[in-house]
């Protein structure tokens, strides 16, 4: 009798328990901070740029007659150097399945202010007279890997012109000979590389959309027969200066990315 008392006083105190369990609001959760958010850069996107850098050109050269073109002198080669500045724009796109996303491929369009002089030299005349190329225009495209969220390396290349001012000769001892030849523009391909690299990454404050771009670039334009014209008339003299000219820059430049994030 005393254990059936027992046992029914111990199923009274389990159902009260259980009783009491159900009427208990549930448990909250525990908290989870949450996750950070990590920012996702995307190269697809246009933009601006402006810089300078410093120049160089080479030309090999000879004289000969203007009809038929026949060689009248020896080649020789001559060059010019200096300063420039670039201003410039184009767009790129991050081609997502390529390479992990990191494929970036684009098109721009550029301008050279150049004050790029030379000496020009031809023993055959014997003639020396000052040359300047004094601008150049590019179009053309260009392919990059993004190393990092902010670093691009790219090779580029195209289209380019170049323009060189009226040269006039003079004698080897400096005097005006009276002839020369007229402004010209020269026509052909340019190769070249360079970083772009994020200025907020390497300066935090800066702006997320500012670059630094460093591009070295080799343009080869085809060669040319330049009339020789005397310069008080403007009447050829029956000569030529066949020009093949080469021109190196490296450049430094600023990059403003729109819808860069």
């Amino acid at each position: 009798m005393q254990r059936l008392l027992a046992a029914s006083l111990t199923g009274l105190v389990l159902l009260s328990g259980s009783a009491r369990a159900a009427d208990l609001p549930p448990a909250a959760p525990a908290y989870k901070a949450p996750a950070a958010v990590v920012p996702t850069y995307n190269w697809t996107g246009c933009y601006l740029e402006g810089g300078g850098g410093y120049g160089l050109y080479n030309q090999d050269s000879h004289s000969e007659t203007t009809a038929g073109l026949v060689p009248i002198g020896i080649q020789v080669t001559n060059g010019g150097r200096g300063w420039l500045g670039r201003v410039g724009g184009g767009c790129d796109y991050q081609v997502a399945p390529i390479f992990r996303g990191n494929l970036v491929i684009g098109a721009f369009g550029e301008y050279d202010f150049m004050n790029l002089h030379g000496t020009f030299s031809d023993p055959s005349g014997p003639v020396t007279g000052n040359e300047k190329e004094s601008s150049a225009w590019y179009a053309g495209g260009r392919i990059g890997y993004a190393v990092t969220p902010g670093l691009l390396t790219y090779f580029d290349g195209g289209y380019t012109q170049t323009h060189f001012n009226q040269l006039n000769f003079n004698s080897p001892f400096g005097a005006p000979t009276g002839v020369g030849i007229a402004a010209t523009n020269y026509n052909g391909w340019f190769l070249g590389g360079g970083t772009d690299t994020s200025l907020a990454d390497l300066l935090p404050g800066l702006p997320v959309g500012l670059f630094l771009r460093s591009e070295y670039r080799y343009s080869s334009y085809s060669a040319k027969d330049d009339p020789i014209f005397v310069t008080a008339t403007g009447v050829p003299n029956g000569a030529s200066e066949h020009m093949q000219k080469y021109v190196q820059t490296l450049t430094t430049s600023l990059v403003w990315k729109f819808n860069w994030y």
